[in-house]
């Protein structure tokens, strides 16, 4: 079980909510927290004085006031209309990711919903009634309103929604979980689509994923520069202490320890090179400004999934609602960013030593790392295609979080595209983590080709682990296969598992 409050939200915590089975329940003191809030909501409601989005329109109608016993009416028709996606579904990780970020917010007590819409929120992620939410239309502005529109329709009884592997309509998908909708009060609609929190699931499932994949790539490149015979001295930890980066260090001490008492490197201890390649001995440098990408792209997550982002705010101590922007998708979207941008790094690294994996003036090794070429091409073409998944990422990785386009009557004239941003994240993650797969298994073959050495005890259990899936080349094959089944294990975290030392 895992208890929302509105502050102690973990990257974990979400990950185990996206992927797995876990039971979300609401603490006694948020609880507390949205009752004292709706309080005020409701008194709000029974008076003349304007209040943004409870008896005013929205947005651009911002000055149309309207009449008491419309309000209920004014929040439907907010749901409705703003359901305007398109695009293919966001993944039910991702709308379970997102139901319990808006909820975590919700239970935060500054957005005056009822504590039985919330509740209603929580049960359908608990009996798994995940909505069907269109990936495209929000540009980030009052938070993400057309993928929250699209989640919280089925909160009162329409849109579609998933349920045990049927999509079927809101409504249906509710009864058979033993659910009822709820008719919405003042400013409940309002309080259910105001926030990033479709962009922050994007954005913290992408970073939990790139998370494990700067750990393997730490593994692949070890593998590598076992592979093509590399020297171990540029991970000397004083060189990286004199520079002073923290994902720098951790990647050298990473590569260290992989490396260490491999007798392929025993073998050409005197071998008289001087220096490799910048993609062997600046691995440390490069994966370690990924990681410190990385870690700045977490810290906007964890500040963002236990941040209120709701407008107008409400303040249940002072009895005050008060408009502000804290919807603003900004911090979000240059996470996002910075997040490709780290990916972008690992990939394009990984290509790079793949390259000299498969060129025989580099490595040493059989051209295309067949003992039989001419007859046969190799891995000749998965090199090639780690060389388009990195062209397709270098591409995306150009910012979203530099543009914007006025909407809403130009009300919204600064926009923040997050959800674009983070959209393209989650994209560069699956093409990063494929580039990575490929250098896998490319330095595995590698690997093969130097027996009867072999590499350090730590490689050589994640080489079985490969090769328990993906058998040496011994004659060509379409490689697409082999690239897909360690992409998996890549995913799974197989490879971290199989070195069984601690990777940091």
């Amino acid at each position: 079980m895992i208890q929302l409050d509105g502050g102690s939200l973990t990257l974990d915590d979400l990950t185990a909510i996206a992927y797995g089975d876990v039971q979300v329940s609401l603490s006694h003191a948020a609880r507390e927290r949205v009752r004292a809030a709706r309080v005020v909501v409701d008194q709000a409601a029974q008076l003349d004085t304007p209040a943004y989005g409870i008896n005013t329109g929205f947005g651009n109608f911002a000055d149309v006031r309207i009449a008491h016993d419309s309000l209920a009416e004014l929040q439907l028709n907010l749901l409705r209309s703003h359901a305007a996606g398109v695009g293919d579904p966001l993944p039910i990780p991702v709308v379970r990711a997102t139901m319990a970020l808006r909820a975590n917010v919700l239970a935060k007590g500054f957005s005056g919903i009822r504590v039985q819409t919330l509740e209603l929120l929580l049960a359908m992620l608990n009996q798994r009634v995940h909505p069907v939410v269109p990936s495209r239309g929000s540009v980030g502005a009052s938070g993400d309103l057309a993928p929250l529109a699209h989640l919280c329709l089925v909160v009162i009884g329409e849109g579609e929604a998933w349920r045990d592997a049927t999509r079927e309509p809101g409504a249906a998908a509710l009864a058979r979980a033993g659910l009822a909708p709820v008719s919405l009060a003042p400013k409940e609609g309002l309080a259910l689509i105001n926030g990033t929190q479709p962009s922050t699931a994007l954005l913290g499932l992408t970073l939990a994923g790139a998370l494990r994949l700067a750990r393997t790539a730490d593994i692949a490149a070890a593998l590598s520069i076992d592979g093509l015979q590399g020297s171990t001295k540029p991970f000397d930890p004083r060189i990286h202490e004199a520079r002073g980066l923290p994902g720098q260090r951790v990647s050298a001490e990473n590569l260290r320890n992989f490396l260490a008492d491999s007798p392929i490197n025993a073998a050409h201890a005197n071998c008289g090179r001087v220096q490799d390649a910048y993609s062997m001995r600046c691995a440390a440098q490069v994966h370690g400004t990924a990681r410190d990408a990385f870690a700045f792209a977490h810290r906007t997550f964890d500040a963002e999934a236990n941040a209120a982002t709701d407008n107008p705010m409400v303040f249940a101590d002072t009895g005050e609602i008060i408009s502000g922007g804290n919807f603003h998708g900004a911090p979000v979207s240059v996470a996002a960013d910075v997040l490709c941008l780290g990916l972008s790094q690992l990939a394009t690294i990984s290509e790079r030593r793949s390259d000299r994996l498969v060129n025989p003036s580099s490595s040493g090794l059989p051209a295309f790392l067949t003992r039989h070429g001419g007859l046969q091409s190799g891995l000749m073409m998965a090199q090639v295609t780690a060389a388009a998944l990195t062209s397709e990422l270098k591409t995306i990785a150009h910012p979203a979080s530099v543009d914007t386009i006025p909407t809403s009557g130009n009300t919204e004239d600064h926009v923040s595209m997050s959800m674009a941003a983070a959209l393209k994240a989650s994209r560069a993650l699956e093409l990063a983590r494929q580039v990575v797969a490929v250098e896998v298994l490319c330095a595995c073959q590698a690997i093969d080709l130097l027996a009867p050495l072999t590499s350090s005890a730590p490689l050589m259990r994640v080489h079985e682990t490969i090769r328990a899936r993906v058998p040496t080349l011994e004659r060509d094959r379409p490689p697409s296969h082999d690239i897909s089944q360690i992409t998996a294990m890549i995913e799974a975290g197989d490879l971290e598992r199989a070195c069984a030392l601690k990777v940091k």
